[in-house]
């Protein structure tokens, strides 16, 4: 019987059919002309799902299979769930923040958690309360549907882009396009497992091209815009950096690659075998030439069956600008003169109520204000003058992160995660506890990235400092150990993996950052070029903790 009923739910859910296994292009998806309509039907199957699930007629396994494509998951204990709101290349406008504020507040949150796919998640619910959300987000246009689960991701994007002095060009209307193509037939997909796609306006790579299964980079040649391609990236178990493409791209070309690496991915993918399932291991398995040989017989396939060509119109209301003489780490000047972008990062990604209900108040007050989300668990308050920079820098004063460290990217974590290790929230806490109590308050480490578990939710493994859960047998017992990961990165041409250099203790994670903080102080050297010239300080400060 149950075995039914999850077919029953699979079926209505998900809308597949034989063609989608064939290639998702414009001639064998069903047109939809009420996406809207078709999700807010399938929102009754999923509810009584979800109740099959809390009584324990439905196995973990089988709701998550429906769950994860509704961008829902359940929390440990199977009593609470996360929704996860998918928020289009992080621009999220002011009216849609208040929704989701109104979300948390109506049912007693006291924060909700910014991701690293620049999504907004809120625990902490039930069934009927995440129902609700879904369809109350859906008829004001925010969707949920395949933000987790096999599905192409929110399409990432640098959050500064369109305003950022240092951009090849403003990559924004491209990343609009593609995210609109894709969600338009959300519902059709069946990929082997989740597909991630990026957009990224200079070589920092902030959407992280150089370790995606599809990156576009903005860059010029002989003053034409172009893309550079990257294909096939990803992290998580078994992580690897992507291929560089051997052709430029014409940016009204993006959607045909889109298509072109979805099909791919839909006919050589491995639907048997999660574990070996991503973009990636097809790589492995082909060799980088014959993957980029079999990719342009999918581009050319793609450009053959479908038109669509993307040119996209960028307009954009100027606003006066005033110049500031305040300097901060947190407020970046603009390309726009008299303009500038604000930072504000709430500790470990969690956006507490009482600090988003100020900030949208402030906002209210600003005229042509934009807030983008970021992939560091962050948000950008974008076109302020400086007079209204300088009172967003006071107000957000001591709310969130300020350094770098303060800033650190972390996942959920356990106790919520299902499949978590570790606590990361708490160990990023006792953390900055640990520095503030020493009024250690300089600049000087990077962003740590915590993962709770090797799924590497924070990115661990491109990260200066990378941190990942899990239990090991040390001396006959059982303890929880983080992995370190050193010297990651992610920018253009410098991309590469972080070194392991073994498992420390959770409960010395903080002692051993501070204790590299002093020893970085005390060069008068940045952390970057210390790492460099003292490896073996650093090795034998790595050996006084690992076990």
């Amino acid at each position: 019987m149950y075995t039914y009923i999850i077919l029953k739910v699979v079926k209505k859910l998900l809308n597949v059919n034989i063609l989608l296994r064939l290639g998702c292009n414009e001639r064998n998806v069903v047109k939809m002309d009420n996406l809207k309509s078709i999700l807010l039907g399938e929102i009754p199957e999923f509810r009584e799902l979800g109740h099959k699930f809390i009584k324990k007629e439905v196995t973990s396994m089988d709701f998550k299979k429906v769950s994860g494509g509704m961008g829902v998951y359940a929390h440990r204990g199977g009593a609470e769930f996360m929704v996860r709101l998918r928020i289009p290349s992080g621009i999220i406008t002011k009216e849609d923040l208040k929704t989701v504020y109104n979300f948390a507040f109506k049912y007693n949150l006291n924060s909700v958690h910014l991701t690293t796919r620049q999504s907004i998640q809120i625990h902490s619910l039930s069934i009927d309360q995440i129902c609700d959300i879904i369809e109350e987000g859906l008829k004001k246009d925010i969707y949920t549907r395949g933000a987790g689960g096999n599905f192409p991701r929110n399409v990432a994007m640098s959050p500064l882009a369109g305003v950022d002095p240092e951009e090849e060009f403003d990559v924004s209307p491209y990343a609009n396009e593609v995210g609109k193509h894709i969600l338009k037939k959300i519902h059709l997909y069946k990929l082997p497992r989740k597909m991630k796609i990026g957009f990224s306006n200079s070589e920092e790579d902030e959407a992280h091209c150089t370790a995606t299964d599809l990156g576009f980079l903005a860059v010029k040649k002989d003053g034409k815009e172009y893309f550079r391609l990257f294909l096939g990236g990803g992290i998580g178990r078994n992580p690897a950096l992507s291929v560089d493409y051997d052709e430029l791209v014409e940016p009204k070309d993006v959607l045909y690659h889109v298509e072109a690496i979805t099909n791919l991915f839909i006919n050589e993918g491995d639907y048997e075998n999660k574990a070996k399932a991503r973009i990636r291991f097809i790589v492995q398995r082909m060799g980088k030439d014959e993957f980029i040989k079999c990719y342009k017989k999918y581009l050319q396939e793609a450009k053959d069956n479908n038109n669509l060509d993307v040119n996209p119109v960028t307009r954009y209301d100027r606003k006066p600008g005033i110049k500031t003489i305040v300097k901060n780490p947190r407020l970046f000047s603009q390309k726009q003169k008299g303009l500038y972008s604000v930072y504000f990062h709430p500790i470990g990604g969690n956006l507490k109520l009482d600090t988003m209900k100020r900030i949208l108040d402030k906002l209210d007050k600003i005229n042509g204000s934009e807030i983008r989300l970021t992939m560091t668990e962050g948000l950008y308050i974008r076109n302020l003058d400086g007079r209204e920079a300088k009172d967003l820098i006071k107000l957000t004063k001591n709310l969130g992160g300020d350094t770098k460290l303060e800033q650190s990217v972390c996942c959920i974590g356990v106790p919520t995660c299902q499949i978590g290790v570790l606590n990361s929230q708490s160990t990023l806490e006792d953390t900055i506890k640990l520095f503030r109590d020493n009024n250690f308050t300089k600049d000087i480490l990077p962003r740590v990235r915590i993962s709770g578990c090797p799924n590497s939710c924070s990115v661990h493994e491109i990260g200066e400092i990378g941190l990942t859960g899990k239990m090991k047998k040390v001396e006959g017992q059982s303890r929880n150990v983080f992995e370190l990961h050193m010297d990651g990165s992610h920018e253009i041409d410098k991309a590469r993996l972080g070194i392991n250099y073994g498992d420390l203790p959770q409960e010395k994670v903080p002692e051993f950052l501070y204790e590299l903080a002093q020893l970085v102080d005390i060069s008068d050297e940045t952390f970057y070029k210390w790492i460099e010239t003292s490896q073996e300080k650093f090795k034998e400060l790595v050996e006084k903790y690992i076990v």
